[in-house]
């Protein structure tokens, strides 16, 4: 019983810290603006640097900005807190629950107009899930992260009749263990118009308020594993090493690694979520690294208790620090 709590404890610890360091990854903006280049319309024909730079507003938030609706609008705390975004949100019977990474952003075509009243903002959230099917569909729960985020604007950004001042919003979901049938997919869900009697034309910008992504990982090699989808992978992958990250999200997406970038990377090496989704926790892997670095155990066999190949299981030892096992 004793050993059981202790690897609870421990799991919990472990589940925890990868949390964290897999938000503040998805956080930074060098990052936020990939996923914006290849997953969001208004940007698709910028530059990510010009993304990172000119249309981010503020600080993204990093898991303190609620979902659930009875205590949406408390005032600002810090000046670090993005105009418009909601602290905490928390219900009287399902507890709180985060938003994994919100933020405001601008949308380039508001540079047309020099009056700021005339600024479109944008609302983006960003979530890593690992659990594909978590007893419910994962789209519903992204549809239900957009309502809230529209619902919420009432009060900080609109009051009474004023419906034209809604944002638009997007939920975009990192799916790092989908089914087979969803590996390598990039794909959006927004709302359209069907024309059923006539032809009248509404403008876009008055329907168009919500959109829900989702970037599917999956297995490199195959078909469609590029773009976004390559880059997301490369960048959460559990079996590569972090010099190797480095190289292919330098060389073939062009990212400026500078020394927080490269700390957040490394981070999410040594805690490695793929080593728990093989089968085989935190604490037994270490256990079974440092058998093999004493030469008690050959890794051959280490790789097969890991139900891993003894390249998988070698680059899990390079990104295992000394200190940690």
């Amino acid at each position: 019983m004793e050993n059981q709590l202790a690897h609870a404890i421990t799991q919990t610890e472990y589940d925890s810290s990868y949390d964290k360091a897999a938000k503040k990854l998805l956080a930074n903006k060098q990052i936020l603006a990939q996923i914006m280049k290849n997953c969001v319309n208004e940007y698709s024909a910028c530059s990510v640097d010009e993304i990172a730079e000119k249309y981010i507003e503020g600080t993204p938030e990093v898991g303190t900005v609620g979902v659930h609706v009875d205590d949406t609008n408390r005032p600002q705390k810090t000046s670090d807190v993005i105009v418009g975004s909601n602290n905490e949100d928390s219900t009287l019977t399902e507890g709180t629950i985060n938003y994994d990474v919100r933020f405001d952003a601008i949308a380039p075509t508001s540079e047309v107009s020099t009056a700021s009243k005339d600024v479109i903002r944008l609302i983006i959230n960003v979530e890593a899930q690992t659990a594909f099917n978590p007893g419910y569909p994962l789209t519903k729960r992204a549809i239900y992260y957009c309502s809230r985020m529209i619902s919420a604007q009432h009060g900080p950004i609109f009051t009474n009749s004023e419906y034209g001042k809604i944002r638009k919003v997007y939920s975009i979901w990192v799916c790092t263990h989908p089914t087979k049938e969803f590996q390598n997919t990039l794909i959006r869900y927004s709302i359209r118009p069907e024309q059923l009697i006539g032809n009248a034309v509404e403008k876009s910008e008055n329907y168009d308020l919500m959109s829900v992504v989702t970037i599917c990982l999956g297995d490199p090699g195959t078909e469609n594993y590029t773009g976004i989808v390559k880059f997301m992978d490369v960048l959460l992958s559990s079996s590569r090493a972090a010099t190797e990250k480095k190289k292919i999200l330098e060389e073939e997406f062009g990212v400026a690694m500078n020394e927080e970038l490269e700390r957040e990377v490394l981070v999410m090496c040594n805690l490695s979520q793929g080593v728990k989704a093989e089968g085989i926790n935190i604490g037994e892997m270490r256990m079974l690294v440092q058998l093999v670095r004493d030469g008690d155990l050959k890794i051959e066999r280490a790789a097969e208790k890991a139900k891993m190949t003894v390249e998988q299981f070698k680059k899990v030892m390079e990104n295992t620090p000394l200190q940690a096992v």
